[in-house]
């Protein structure tokens, strides 16, 4: 296919996902099957102007004073892709393509935009959010939202029980990969342009040998902030499909007691497939339908609580969940996190630890939520996270993007990892 071809399709999947309410991947995957025809170049160019078009919804409908699917294909094509507005005429005007531009839309394409762009805007935030964004970063809003608006690499976690990271390194050469930021155990690859694939690196046989997860460097740092050594007893409490359960028994060294629980039975399903690649043994799920099994494998020295939340932090991943979110769904991940909270109390020992994760930005999940829940448990308090910093991973730890003293807000723009909050605190003592 030829560009034409390609933005006229990317057209017609955005128009599916914004008039069915669709998520984006499930969109695409439709499109391809019913377009044999497309080759996996085709349908990756296809999927990159989608995902960027969502990414930049709202500074691309800016642009066009419209955010229809025709309207964002063509603003990502000269916003994101960089082609000019000539450029983008003669490729609609092709066979296949998307049709003449109007005069409307070349004027559009080629005008300046204003520097003093409101927040939402130039942020690309949900207008309802903004608020949220400038109590957690003030002036650097907006920065912080185009940061999470970009594409974004594919992170690895080298998987210590079977390999190195040098091991990884060589096995990925020929896909660029280098190490990753913040985790001595990140490997990186840079995130694709629309004529470059995605690595799959699933299918190489290094993952197949259980030498490495995709895992993003955040979530990496995450994990490592638990400080949990061989022999504890310790509970990932929303595990998940067990990416950061993985990297705590490599942590342990498959010593001592690692339980992993996820109320919801399918997100859980992959988790055992998952373990035996890695060569896990210290571990044992525990499903929601086991009634009282994960109270009575308590206390613990550690519980890992990975919150459900509003995903803020990884919408460079997952772009139309940014426009799917709802005021009443927010409020509803909120009452969850409390609640969830109150379960790790319960199940921390007293002088234990509860480390509280959300891959979240918004100060009403992270800092409001943990200050809410110290609040109610007075033998509670937070351990500065660059004390932890300095025993599990070394050098200098990174300032916070929201300011905090004790607690880490990473973002993408500060720190170029997904965004992701950790707040360490102990029972006791």
């Amino acid at each position: 296919m030829r560009l034409a071809g390609r933005v006229s399709a990317a057209i017609d999947v955005l128009t599916e996902i914004f008039e069915r309410h669709r998520p984006a991947s499930e969109a695409l995957k439709d499109w391809g099957k019913a377009h044999r025809f497309a080759g996996s170049t085709d349908r990756h160019a296809i999927g990159t102007l989608v995902y960027d078009a969502l990414r930049r919804r709202n500074s691309l409908g800016f642009r066009m004073g419209s955010d229809a699917p025709r309207a964002l294909a063509l603003a990502g094509l000269r916003d994101v892709w960089g082609l000019s507005t000539d450029a983008i005429g003669s490729m609609a005007e092709e066979q296949h393509g998307p049709g003449k531009l109007t005069v409307e839309e070349r004027t559009a394409l080629s005008r300046a935009l204003p520097a003093d762009l409101p927040v939402h805007v130039a942020g690309d935030v949900p207008e309802w959010l903004v608020a949220s964004y400038e109590k957690a970063f003030g002036p650097r809003a907006a920065a912080e939202g185009a940061a999470l608006a970009q594409r974004a690499p594919v992170d690895l976690r080298v998987n210590l029980l079977k390999a190195e990271r040098g091991q990884v390194l060589s096995a990925l050469e020929r896909f660029g990969a280098i190490e990753g930021p913040w985790s001595p155990l990140a490997v990186r690859i840079a995130a694709p342009g629309p004529e470059t694939r995605n690595a799959n690196v699933e299918a190489e046989p290094a993952h197949g040998l259980g030498w490495f997860e995709v895992q993003d460097a955040g979530s990496q740092v995450a994990a490592l902030l638990s400080g949990v050594e061989p022999g504890m007893k310790v509970a990932d409490i929303c595990a998940g499909a067990g990416g950061k359960t993985l990297a705590l028994a490599a942590m342990m060294k498959n010593e001592g007691t690692l339980v992993a629980h996820d109320l919801d039975r399918f997100r859980l399903r992959p988790i055992f497939e998952r373990l035996t690649r890695a060569g896990v043994t210290n571990c044992e799920v525990i499903s929601a339908q086991d009634k009282g099994k994960l109270e009575a494998a308590g206390p613990f020295d550690t519980v890992v609580i990975d919150a459900p939340c509003s995903g803020s932090g990884s919408w460079r991943r997952k772009p139309d969940a940014k426009w799917r979110l709802t005021p009443k769904q927010f409020a509803q991940r909120i009452k969850d996190q409390a609640q969830v909270l109150e379960k790790g109390f319960q199940l921390a020992k007293p002088g234990g630890i509860i480390l509280y994760i959300t891959c979240s930005v918004l100060p009403e999940e992270n800092t409001e939520q943990v200050a809410a829940f110290l609040s109610h448990h007075k033998e509670m308090r937070l351990v500065p996270y660059k004390q932890v910093w300095a025993r599990m991973i070394g050098g200098v730890a990174p300032d916070s993007a929201d300011g905090a003293a004790d607690t880490l807000v990473l973002t993408p723009a500060r720190h170029d990892t997904d965004g992701f909050f950790m707040a360490v605190m102990k029972k006791g003592g």
